[in-house]
C-alpha cells in the first residue's frame, strides 16, 4: 500500500542527512515541501529529481486533500520541512492527522532535530524537559502560555525567530524571573553559537548584537520554592493585568489565568474589582 513518509533533513549541515533519507526522497513519487526553494537546494545537492509540491499553512486544506488523493491512488509521498524533522511545530502535523483519518499509512525516516540538539549542547538539565514550540504573537495566547510554562520544574525549550527574540526574552524575564538560559543559533552551521547566560544577560547581549538566524531557547525550570512564591493572589493577578493591558476583557483574562494557576476565575475577578477601585 502507498504511504506518506515523514523525512528528517539537516538543520544546517548537509552532511548530517541520513542515507535512508536520501534513498527515500529518491524513491517516492513526489515530495511535499514548506519552502520549495530550500528543498530544491537539498535535492540538487544530492541529485534527487522528483516533483515538488508546495504545502504550507496557507494551502494545507486544499493541497492536503490532493496529497491524500494521490497516495490513495497508488503514489508514495514524502514530506519535508525547511530544516530538521517535519510535523514538529510545522504544518505537516495536520497532513499526518489527515492521512490517519483517511486510513493512509504513515512512516518516519528520522533525522536531526533542532530542539534535541540544542538541549544536548545547552549545559542545562536534560533529564526532564518540555518542548514549548513557538510563542503566539497575540497576548491572548502568548501570556497564558508563559504563565503555565513558568510553573514547570523541567527544562523548557522554545523556538523563536530573530525579529521576535528581544520581545520574547523580555516577556520571559517578566514571567520566569532571571533564570539561566542557553540561546542556541545556527546549530551545525558555520556560525553556530551557544550563549550560556541569564535571561537578563541575553537581553543585554542582543541589544548590542542584532539577532540573526533561527533560535532555540533552553531555559532552566522553576525551583519548587519559586512555584510557592508565584502562587500568591497578588503575583498571579499581575499575569491577569498583563492580559488586560494587552486588550483582553477582565473576565476573559481571569478565566485564562485561572486555567494555569490554583486560583479560580471568581477569586481573580474579585481581586480585579478591588484593584480597579
Amino acid at each position: 500500500m502507498s504511504k506518506l513518509y515523514i523525512v528528517g533533513t539537516p538543520i544546517g549541515n548537509l552532511g548530517d542527512i541520513t542515507y535512508r533519507a536520501v534513498q527515500t526522497l529518491g524513491e517516492v513519487d513526489f515530495i511535499c515541501a514548506e519552502d520549495m526553494r530550500v528543498t530544491r537546494k537539498l535535492m540538487n545537492h544530492f541529485e534527487i529529481k522528483k516533483p515538488l509540491i508546495s504545502y504550507h499553512e496557507h494551502n494545507e486544506d486544499t493541497v492536503g486533500d490532493m496529497i491524500c488523493d494521490r497516495i490513495e491512488a497508488g503514489e508514495n509521498a514524502a514530506i519535508v520541512t525547511d530544516a530538521g524533522m517535519p510535523c514538529i511545530s510545522d504544518p505537516g502535523e495536520r497532513l499526518v492527522k489527515r492521512c490517519y483519518e483517511r486510513g493512509i499509512e504513515v512512516t518516519v525516516v528520522p533525522g536531526p532535530v533542532a530542539c534535541a540538539s540544542a538541549l544536548a549542547i545547552s549545559g542545562l538539565d536534560t533529564s526532564r524537559f518540555s518542548f514549548e514550540g513557538f510563542l503566539s504573537v497575540t497576548n491572548k495566547q502568548r501570556l497564558p502560555h508563559l504563565a503555565a510554562a513558568a510553573r514547570q520544574e523541567n527544562t523548557l525549550i522554545f523556538y523563536e525567530a530573530p525579529h521576535k527574540l528581544q520581545r520574547t526574552l523580555e516577556d520571559m524575564l517578566e514571567y520566569f524571573g532571571d533564570r539561566r538560559i542557553s540561546v542556541c543559533r545556527e546549530l551545525t552551521k558555520i556560525h553556530e553559537q551557544v550563549l550560556r547566560t541569564t535571561i537578563s544577560g541575553a537581553i543585554e547581549y542582543f541589544k548590542e548584537n542584532k539577532p540573526r538566524g533561527e533560535f532555540v531557547l533552553i531555559i532552566e525550570g522553576a525551583k519548587p520554592q519559586e512555584q510557592e512564591q508565584e502562587q500568591t493572589l497578588e503575583s498571579v493577578y499581575e499575569q491577569v493585568k498583563g492580559l488586560i493591558d494587552g486588550g483582553m476583557r477582565a473576565a476573559d483574562a481571569c478565566k485564562e489565568i485561572a486555567k494555569v494557576t490554583r486560583f479560580s476565575k471568581s477569586e481573580l475577578y474579585s481581586h480585579h474589582l478591588k484593584e480597579s477601585k
